[in-house]
């Protein structure tokens, strides 16, 4: 993580607001949940946060609003556009309650003609955060943990923070022995700890609904064999509309899979849901990652049988022991990612997978073509024996399959609902399986839009995000379709079995994405894996090793070019920038090199807006 500010610049600002003449200033508080300003609203004042938090959010047609960074005490915020005379390119909203100063834009000019310094330090804070906004800086790091079930949560977030200083880093819990503690005391906590871990039990209401305006995340813990405590359960508006209420589910360690889970989404209604297991020290290091920003996302394209050798990268991945929090993907990339998602060992992962598709030829029942080449009663078959009447909510670790809604024109992102339907529809490739259809809409393969899901998988992980793209594999044998085998030789080789030339030419359309697309989508990577399995057909389901030596190989290859392990990607990559930004950029006026404070906490601040 990257330090936000240094002393000169705090220093500038508080002389801009608060000395010489102040009666340009102007002083005003938001209510957690209040705008700032608006995506688009111009940009005519610089603000200065005097106490509180506000976060920084994208808004995107159809897709949730994404965070990009939190911004606080003695931070500026809204000065990129108010320099550049652009409206602003984000929304900013107070996380709690929040005191604000506003300067005018003429008015800052005016001072910044005789305080070089000022604007050397806001071409710095906008450097850190431009690259911030890539790199996933600005992270939060006050949570707070709220009891819904009727047993205490204090011991589990105790071995969540003990997990979180076996980081390195500082973590402080506060309980409701702070309740009559003064706001500057909060705030001296938060500001002299990397992670602030706020905790409130079930009988604990005024301690609760303090939690929710403190934090800039929130937990709430349940119980997956009780119902939900319901409208009286203490919430924050503000972090409800950004989807920034999350669950955990907490189960006695009697209970070995999770359950119940809809129930809860349907109360609760988070932006993210997890599941663990009471006493569990894996559990707890899982969500001490999601809290520091250091879980892994593994997401998978598709591919077709090439895809097999996602079954590699993921056998050199577990044997780098690289934790893998979050799992996602599309077509066949999120029929393998499922494995591990529902805690599939290796060899449960790949003896499934040969099950279902190495020995059973599942595209071997080719019909008359109305609507496709098969009937797809096999591999409807194949994914219920395989998963049965698995929920996806109750799948122990997070995931996302994608498809594409013919029916709306865009991706369809499946969290939720059985699990062999989401899979039936992401594998759903136009022409050679018929459509799925879902509550009225018309679903087909993942990849006719979203082959390499990979910026799905960063709105769900702001850690580290690993994956395996065999979106420009070729795939396709070219002599086969230059040299079509008469019908009587293809019946009585056997090759039928694989569907005819025309399934190779159908899978690997619906595969092929457009090279900005795939560029965005690895973008959305931080370790990316390429394998490269040579000699097999996109269709040949037999070749299973083929493909899955190469994705080990690959795999095995990239973790062995990496300088640490996979969980520091992000902060490895924030501090090598910072690093170079310190050598390049110049030292403000009057001010030796290497002079400002050091600063213990490292948590990145802000974003541009």
């Amino acid at each position: 993580m990257a330090k936000a500010r240094t002393d000169t610049l705090e220093a500038a600002l508080q002389q801009l607001f608060t000395g010489g003449d102040t009666t340009r200033v102007s002083w005003f508080a938001l209510t957690g949940g209040e705008q700032l300003f608006g995506e688009g609203d111009p940009a005519d004042t610089l603000y200065l946060v005097r106490s509180g938090r506000l976060g920084v959010f994208c808004h995107s047609a159809d897709q949730p609003p994404r965070f990009l960074g939190v911004v606080r005490p003695g931070e500026p915020v809204g000065e990129m556009s108010m320099l550049a005379g652009t409206p602003h390119t984000a929304s900013v909203v107070a996380l709690r309650d929040s005191e604000i100063l506003a300067l005018p834009r003429e008015t800052f000019f005016e001072v910044a003609r005789s305080q070089p310094d000022l604007m050397v330090e806001l071409s710095r804070l906008m450097i850190r955060r431009s690259r911030d906004q890539t790199l996933g800086g600005g992270e939060p790091s006050v949570f707070g943990f709220i009891s819904a079930r009727p047993r205490p949560i204090r011991a589990f977030v105790e071995r969540i923070a003990a997990c979180i200083q076996a980081q390195g880093f500082t973590c402080q819990i506060i309980d409701h022995s702070a309740l009559s503690s003064v706001s500057e005391w909060f705030s001296r906590v938060e500001d002299s700890h990397d992670f602030v871990l706020y905790v409130a039990e079930a009988d604990e209401p005024a301690w609760a609904q303090l939690c929710t305006r403190q934090v800039d995340r929130l937990f709430i813990v349940g119980n997956p064999l009780t119902l939900p405590p319901g409208p009286d359960l203490p919430r924050n508006p503000a972090l409800d509309a950004q989807q920034r209420t999350d669950l955990i589910l907490l189960r006695d360690p009697r209970m070995p899979r999770p359950a119940n889970t809809g129930v809860w989404l349907d109360s609760v209604r988070p932006g993210r849901w997890f599941h663990a297991s009471d006493g569990s020290a894996d559990d707890a290091a899982r969500v001490a990652r999601i809290v520091t920003g250091t879980a892994v996302g593994l997401v998978l394209s598709g591919g077709g049988a090439r895809a097999y050798a996602h079954i590699g990268a993921i056998r050199a991945l577990r044997e780098a022991r690289v934790p893998l929090d979050f799992l996602g993907g599309s077509s066949m990339g999120a029929i393998i990612a499922a494995g591990p998602a529902l805690g599939w060992s290796q060899d449960e992962l790949e003896d499934e997978i040969k099950r279902a598709f190495v020995a059973s030829d599942p595209l071997s029942d080719i019909t008359f073509p109305l609507i496709a080449m098969t009937r797809a009663g096999k591999v409807a078959r194949l994914l219920r024996n395989a998963y049965g009447d698995t929920e996806i909510a109750d799948m122990p670790l997070p995931f996302f399959a994608v498809s594409t809604n013919l029916t709306t024109g865009r991706i369809e992102v499946h969290k939720r609902g059985l699990l062999r339907r989401a899979m039936r529809a992401t594998i759903a490739i136009p022409g050679v399986m018929p459509p799925v259809v879902m509550d009225g809409q018309v679903l087909v393969d993942g990849a006719v839009l979203r082959n390499f899901p990979a910026e799905t998988m960063r709105q769900m992980n702001a850690g580290p995000v690993v994956g395996v793209d065999m979106s420009q594999a070729r795939g396709v044998d070219p002599a086969a379709l230059q040299n079509p085998p008469s019908w009587w030789r293809w019946i009585l080789s056997g090759d039928w079995k694989k569907g005819p030339p025309i399934v190779a030419l159908l899978m690997r359309a619906a595969t092929l994405t457009s090279d900005a697309d795939v560029e965005t989508s690895r973008k959305a990577t931080d370790l990316l894996i390429q394998p490269e399995p040579e000699g097999m057909d996109i269709r040949d389901w037999k070749a299973y090793d083929i493909p899955v030596q190469a994705g080990y190989e690959a795999a095995h290859k990239a973790l062995e070019e990496l300088d640490g392990p996979v969980t520091d990607l992000r902060r490895s990559r924030m501090r090598k920038a910072e690093a170079a930004e310190t050598v390049s950029a110049p030292e403000p006026a009057g001010k030796a090199a290497g002079k400002a404070k050091a600063s213990r906490r490292q948590t990145a601040s802000g974003t541009p807006a």
